[in-house]
């Protein structure tokens, strides 16, 4: 190893063979922070409960990072023991809550037990393996600073616990906000007040605080107004050049929209099958001529929908797909289909997946609120963004595309440079600058 090279380690609860859009991102920084001369040294956990989870991204695991695997005390194996649903069934399509619907007591007294005494997530056990575990990795591995990667929130009081005791510069890393997010469990009082102490200890104490979204910081500042700006940063999430294999293009004149990721209570196409179910009913696109495919994991109610929609047979489920594979379909595609969640801050939300989207170069539909994502798509110029309750906006976008591809005409032409931007590898760059600037200059 060159000998210059300074050692970082990343405290990380998602990481392979965890899949889902929350590994990208500690996996690709992992993958280039040496070309910047920092080593990364990964803290993880060994047999970790994801939702998703993809064995192919072992393979992406680059040769020189050093990872160790730690033991954690999963309770949501005791939680799926007490509501009696099946031992492999993800939480978190079906558990986040969603307003309304019938709970069984068990859920009952499971979601009360989660939101009074899993402070700050469900990950709370592995914090003893992992401070044990990471105070003798800092000492073998001579470790310069800390990087957390959350939610789990868990991963922050770790890397603080860690920096702390071991006097290391720590930023602390966000991939959505912390309490009062659509995913926060409805806490009582008290819970609540432990949840949001611990939020602020953490925003307090990290050298820098970075979030892959705006609104993350925006909502940082709301909760802290006296916290120094200076070391909120944004590093926005991204897309790897590298992850975009050559594919021979479809021939077989079918204009072909396709989702990837996951849906779930407020998250549903709803409004999109209804636009496109018009738009064949009155014979403005050909049906024969359109094809759906929605890859991902998605709940009941949304399965249902797809499953009941009139376009039945125009419409592919397919379930979740190594991360390879849903990079190809998106460059299959002609055009990509994008929905926010519709909720309250939802306007500030910038899932990962638009990266990979801006990445593969198709028009991107995105039913969103004026906000981020659209900032985002005038930006890069990639897209059309539609108001998800707008079926007359969500049409004409629709058919946009549609004769975009028909008639091969160039109406959305993406800005290349401006999506350059969002290069993972750029990304990285920015945060070995801010790991630069922490550490005491010899």
């Amino acid at each position: 190893m060159h000998q210059s090279m300074k050692k970082v380690l990343i405290v990380t609860y998602y990481f392979p063979p965890s899949g889902g859009p929350g590994v990208q991102r500690v996996l690709k920084f992992v993958k280039y922070l040496p070309e910047s001369g920092w080593q990364p040294v990964v803290l993880t956990v060994q047999d970790g409960d994801y939702p998703a989870r993809d064995e192919s991204l072992l393979a992406e695991i680059p040769k020189h990072a050093i990872v160790y695997r730690t033991k954690i005390f999963e309770p949501y194996r005791l939680y799926r023991r007490l509501t009696g649903k099946a031992p492999n069934a993800p939480v978190d399509v079906e558990n986040i809550p969603q307003g309304g619907g019938g709970k069984s007591l068990a859920e009952g007294i499971a979601e009360f037990i989660r939101s009074t005494f899993f402070i700050p997530d469900a990950r709370l056990g592995w914090y003893p393996y992992a401070i044990s575990e990471g105070l003798e990795i800092i000492r073998r591995e001579r470790i310069d600073a800390i990087y957390s990667s959350s939610p789990p929130y868990t991963t922050a009081l770790i890397a603080r616990k860690l920096a702390r005791t071991a006097k290391l510069p720590w930023i602390a890393g966000f991939r959505d906000p912390w309490t009062g997010f659509l995913s926060t469990p409805q806490r009582w009082f008290f819970p609540a007040a432990i949840d949001r102490y611990l939020e602020a200890s953490v925003f307090r104490d990290a050298k820098l605080v970075e979030a892959a979204w705006r609104g993350i910081l925006k909502d940082i500042l709301k909760k802290i107004p006296d916290l120094d700006r200076q070391k909120l940063i944004y590093l926005p999430n991204g897309f790897d050049g590298e992850d975009y294999p050559n594919v021979s293009p479809r021939t077989d004149g079918i204009f072909t929209i396709t989702y990837t990721g996951s849906m779930y209570g407020k998250r549903n196409p709803r409004t999109f099958l209804r636009a496109v179910e018009e738009l064949v009913r009155e014979k403005r696109v050909e049906r024969e001529n359109i094809r759906l495919k929605f890859i991902g994991r998605f709940g009941a109610e949304v399965n249902e929908m797809l499953r009941s929609s009139s376009l039945g047979d125009r419409i592919e489920i397919i379930s979740y797909l190594p991360h390879s594979r849903s990079v190809e379909e998106l460059l299959l595609a002609d055009a990509l289909l994008l929905i926010v969640d519709e909720a309250n801050g939802s306007e500030e939300i910038v899932p990962g997946k638009v990266f990979e989207y801006l990445g593969a170069g198709r028009p991107i539909i995105a039913l969103a609120p004026e906000g981020a994502i659209a900032d985002l798509m005038r930006e890069t110029k990639a897209g059309i963004v539609a108001p998800n309750r707008d079926i007359a906006a969500i049409q004409s976008a629709f058919v946009e595309c549609y004769e975009n591809f028909v008639y091969h005409s160039t109406k959305i032409q993406p800005d290349r440079d401006a999506i350059l931007r969002y290069d993972r590898r750029e990304i990285t760059r920015n945060l070995a600058v801010l790991l630069d600037s922490i550490i005491p200059q010899h």
